[in-house]
């Protein structure tokens, strides 16, 4: 999901999560932290799987609402360097 872009590394982006044709496993929060409440609720709409919030990005309320909802949650982690550390 990226609302400014079309098209990132010849992916096409979507401007909402609701408009993403195809079953959502992880969304990755790239953004500063107070859009991430909107964004886990959009994630729970659509039925996603987990919520990660990359370095820097926390919102406490937002994750306990995530959580509460069934879906995973890691906060304040790069998913690059966690994928990296468990090879």
């Amino acid at each position: 999901m990226n609302p400014n872009c079309a098209q990132v590394l010849g992916e096409k982006c979507y401007a909402r999560l609701e408009d993403v044709p195809v079953p959502v496993d992880i969304v990755d929060i790239f953004r500063r932290s107070e859009f991430v409440p909107a964004i886990v609720e959009a994630a729970i709409k659509i039925g996603a799987r987990c919520i990660w919030m990359q370095e820097g990005v926390i919102h406490e309320a937002a994750a306990v609402r995530a959580r509460e909802a069934g879906l995973f949650v890691v906060m304040d982690r790069c998913i690059l360097k966690e994928h990296s550390a468990a090879r």
